[in-house]
């Protein structure tokens, strides 16, 4: 991977402009295109700025796609003016979304047959880790085409996994967000327990990180749980989003997820409040309900 090629990126929100202003500052050669309004960094920072989807993939010889969900990457792939539409032979199409593993299988094969290459290669940390370039990154696809892009994913992340062929990234990232869904759950139960029990629920927390119990979640998720700080760096709406993927794919391998749908019904229980946008930390106030007690602010 040489800087002279042209990277293309598509979808520069909370996590794609940080991770796309990754390789800009490395010294790679930009082009883009977002449904939003362009950040100025990448104007002025010599990006350019593409009106279509088809303008990305005509311009560079490796397209990353970050946007919400299966039905926005299959309209950014194959829609009017798509990605599809530009490819050549030899280019390579990344999607960093976390997306059906089914669809991206699928995805994959129509981007193959166009005689380009693909990998799903989603992520986890959130903000947080697409600013500090600190990204779990889960691919799926050929080896040889995992080693090519390798350097770039390496600007933004650091553990960085060929998992498998394509949809095995995707499948990695489901588990990821069963665990990180239950883990959140586990912590808001402690710290609201805690909490009622009279105890200072963020003496408790600190006292457990030296423990067993310590995880990233009860260290930043409980430190938001305790002081109330619930602006998204990661929305509930998200999550619920890869739950159901989680439970439609489970539901389709003839797999049971009790404790999956548990946490999805506390994410339900959250957006019918009008939560939808809070970070999934934010699960706890559900649990505050349910015990008619809510963590003291700034405990």
């Amino acid at each position: 991977m040489t800087k002279d090629q042209k990277i293309g990126f598509i979808g520069l929100g909370i996590m794609g402009a940080p991770m796309a202003g990754h390789l800009m500052q490395a010294g790679y050669k930009l082009v883009t295109h977002t449904r939003g309004k362009t950040p100025e960094a990448f104007a002025s920072g010599g990006a350019t700025l593409c009106t279509t989807n088809q303008g990305v993939a005509e311009r560079a010889d490796i397209i990353f796609l970050m946007v919400p969900d299966t039905p926005q990457v299959d309209e950014v792939l194959f829609g009017p003016n798509g990605v599809a539409a530009g490819l050549t032979p030899g280019k390579v199409v990344v999607d960093m979304s976390s997306i059906s593993p089914i669809a991206t299988q699928d995805f994959a094969a129509r981007i193959r047959a166009l005689g380009c290459e693909y990998l799903d290669a989603p992520v986890s940390g959130g903000e947080v880790g697409a600013k500090n370039a600190t990204l779990s990154i889960m691919v799926g696809g050929a080896e040889a085409t995992f080693e090519r892009v390798k350097p770039l994913f390496e600007r933004m992340g650091k553990n960085i996994t060929l998992v498998g062929d394509c949809g095995a990234g995707q499948t990695a990232k489901v588990a990821n967000q069963i665990i990180v869904a239950l883990t959140i759950e586990a912590v808001g139960e402690a710290l609201v327990f805690a909490a009622k029990a009279g105890a200072d629920p963020a003496r408790v927390r600190q006292a457990l990180m030296g423990g067993f119990a310590s995880s990233k979640i009860l260290e930043v998720h409980g430190e938001r749980m305790i002081k109330r700080t619930f602006d998204p760096g990661f929305r509930i709406e998200l999550h619920q989003k890869d739950l159901n993927l989680a439970l439609s794919s489970a539901r389709a391998l003839g797999v049971a997820l009790p404790n999956t749908a548990m946490a999805q019904e506390l994410f339900n229980a959250c957006a019918a409040r009008g939560g939808k946008g809070w970070d999934h930390s934010a699960m706890v106030r559900a649990l505050e309900a349910l015990a008619n007690f809510e963590i003291p602010a700034g405990a």
